[in-house]
C-alpha cells in the first residue's frame, strides 16, 4: 500500500494519512486494525540538512525523532528515537528525520549530519512505528524541497509542486520495474 501524508500533499496513487506524527501515527494504526496491508510505502517532500540537493530523490527505511533541542543539549529522551526495517545490513540508509516542526535553523540542523541524519519530513517515524508495531515491512520515497533555513517555508512553497511531479515519476517507474520482475 502507498501513502502520503494529506492536506496539500497527496497523490492519486496514495492514501492520505494525516499531516504530521500524531495524525499520520492514529490514522495509520486505525487502517492497520481494520486492513493490515502486506507492505507500507509513504511518499512525500522532505526538508535537506545540506548534503542533498533540491528535487533530489531519497528512499529509506530508517527514521530517527530528534527534537533541535536534543542537538543544543537543552533536551533528552528516554525513549528509542531511531527506527529501521532495513533488513539488508550492507546498504546504508540516509536517516529521515520527523519532528512536528520545520527545522529553520541551518547552523543547529547541520549538526544532524554529524549523527548520519541527512534529511526532515514530519511524518516518517510515524509510519515506521506503526509498521514495526504490526510487522509491516516498509520505506519510503522522498523528494527534497527545501533546505532547512530560514527560507525553507518559501522554498518548500515554491517548490512543491514539481517535487510531487518527480515523484509521481519516480514511484510509477519504480513500481513498473518491480512488476516487471
Amino acid at each position: 500500500m502507498i501513502i502520503c501524508a494529506g492536506n496539500s500533499e497527496t497523490f492519486d496513487f496514495a492514501t492520505p494519512m494525516g499531516v504530521g506524527l500524531i495524525e499520520s501515527a492514529i490514522n495509520l494504526t486505525r487502517l492497520c486494525l481494520f486492513d493490515k496491508p502486506e507492505f507500507l510505502l509513504f511518499v512525500g517532500s522532505a526538508g535537506s540538512y545540506g548534503e542533498h540537493k533540491i528535487f533530489d530523490i531519497i528512499e529509506s527505511k530508517t527514521a530517527s525523532n530528534i527534537e533541535l533541542g536534543f542537538l543544543s543539549n537543552d533536551a533528552y529522551t528516554p525513549l528509542d528515537n531511531v527506527i529501521s526495517t532495513n533488513t539488508e545490513r550492507t546498504k546504508k540508509d540516509v536517516i529521515v528525520n520527523s519532528s512536528n516542526y520545520i527545522s529553520t535553523n541551518e547552523e543547529l540542523t547541520k549538526k544532524f549530519l554529524n549523527l548520519d541524519i541527512g534529511i526532515e519530513n514530519m511524518e516518517f517515524f510515524a509510519v515506521l512505528k506503526v509498521a514495526q508495531e504490526f510487522d509491516i515491512p516498509a520505506g519510503g520515497v522522498f523528494c527534497i524541497t527545501n533546505y532547512t533555513n530560514k527560507n525553507a517555508h518559501e522554498d518548500f512553497l515554491k517548490n512543491h509542486e514539481e517535487a510531487k511531479k518527480i515523484l509521481e515519476q519516480h514511484v510509477k517507474k519504480r513500481v513498473t520495474e518491480l512488476t516487471k520482475k
